[in-house]
């Protein structure tokens, strides 16, 4: 091992591993590379003492050295294990998943020539990790029949009342008037149409919307969708653009959303963001770079009720909504439709939920081969995500053979 290699600070590998690991181009994308940084940065503030007991001072010898590669062993990682295990208050499987984080980097170090051996993996440096708390697929939350139901039908039910009081104003109806109606429809059309493709298509929400941390990952736009045929064209997990089904539920919602916005262009946003900072800040800058004034900008902005109005007759196209703005939305929708939910982590009706809730729905009636093609998931995983179903199916087979044995008179 090159003393160059020992002596280096914990953080210069830092950059390196992420961008191996990040999506998009030069790896600066993706969710994994994010929450990876986040745990590499905890891991080196502890290891320079900033984090843990009182009399912590860190894994460098020399109180205030920085740490580096040669204070790493087997004895480090144990006692990081045993600082995220602590009275921190995370949950079992938590723990396991930061000091994955921390593994993962730590056998990158050993390709790359930092490290000779893979610390973080030997017995004696994991032994201090909870056991998992054994929480199943099963026990995450999935959205019930009902609750589909009562969604769908909540969302629905306001979008048919907001497009009515907008197409039939009286003819007479002050035109700002008519643009905050207009406005009203649009946003609980794009509501109800996101809820119908979450509830059905099963179709994950980084695959629909856009992920700020993946610039592959930009929204599904009009073009991407086939409503005739029933298809839609989303960047898959398995980093490769597919097609997803659109059961015939989610048909017409969209037919009525797209009838009402009708984009400039096939390239705007299914469903846009109605955040009015974003857009005033794009309509300002966009029309700055078409020569004209910030006095004509604000006149102009002047005679609409909304800067996403303005953006349609402009051809402005705004960003997606992202994955963190679905989840916003899916909580005020939640509370305004009254939705009984009982479960430990959301009080909402969230995104993954509707995808596991169509997947229960798949799996009783299909089986778990077309529940797997449906879910683009291999069918093992889908499986094990869906054992309790297994589970009790031969409950109940047991049950009647109870039942049968039983009967028969001895």
């Amino acid at each position: 091992m090159p003393d160059r290699a020992l002596s280096t600070p914990l953080d210069d590998s830092f950059e390196r591993y992420l961008q191996d690991k990040g999506k998009g181009r030069g790896g600066g994308g993706g969710n994994y590379r994010r929450n990876a940084a986040r745990e590499l940065e905890r891991f080196a503030e502890w290891a320079a003492g900033d984090r843990g007991a009182d009399d912590w001072t860190g894994i460098a010898d020399d109180v205030g050295r920085e740490p580096t590669f040669d204070d790493l062993d087997e004895r480090v990682f144990r006692e990081y294990a045993r600082h995220l295990g602590g009275d921190r208050g995370l949950k079992q499987n938590t723990v396991q998943t930061y000091y994955r984080y921390i593994s993962a980097w730590c056998g990158w170090c050993v390709n790359e020539g930092y490290l000779e051996a893979h610390y973080a993996q030997r017995a004696s440096a994991m032994a201090p990790l909870p056991e998992d708390d054994g929480r199943k697929p099963g026990d995450q939350q999935a959205w019930t029949s009902e609750q589909r139901h009562a969604l769908t039908r909540h969302v629905d039910e306001r979008a048919r009342d907001a497009v009515e009081a907008y197409t039939t104003l009286p003819e007479d109806t002050d035109p700002l008037d008519k643009q905050r109606a207009r406005y009203a429809a649009l946003k609980a059309a794009r509501d109800r149409a996101l809820v119908f493709v979450l509830a059905y298509t099963a179709v994950r929400v980084g695959e629909l919307l856009r992920d700020p941390n993946d610039p592959r990952r930009r929204g599904v736009r009009w073009e991407d969708l086939s409503v005739d045929d029933g298809s839609m064209d989303v960047y898959r997990k398995k980093q490769q653009w597919d097609a997803a089904s659109l059961p015939d539920p989610v048909i017409s919602p969209l037919r009525s959303y797209r009838q009402l916005m009708d984009p400039p262009t096939e390239r705007w946003p299914v469903f846009p963001t109605f955040d009015q900072r974003t857009l005033a800040e794009l309509v300002r800058e966009n029309l700055a770079e078409r020569g004209e004034r910030p006095e004509a900008i604000a006149e102009r902005r002047a005679e609409y009720a909304r800067d996403l109005l303005l953006a349609l007759d402009e051809d402005i196209r705004p960003p997606s909504i992202t994955t963190d703005g679905a989840r916003s939305i899916l909580q005020r929708l939640s509370e305004a439709a009254e939705i009984d939910i009982a479960h430990p982590k959301h009080d909402y009706l969230a995104p993954h939920g509707g995808r596991r809730g169509m997947g229960e729905v798949l799996v009783r009636a299909f089986g778990y081969t077309v529940a797997a093609r449906y879910l683009d998931n291999s069918e093992e995983m889908v499986r094990e995500r869906y054992s309790h179903i297994e589970a009790g199916e031969l409950g109940d087979v047991a049950t009647e053979a109870l039942e049968e044995i039983d009967s028969v008179p001895q």
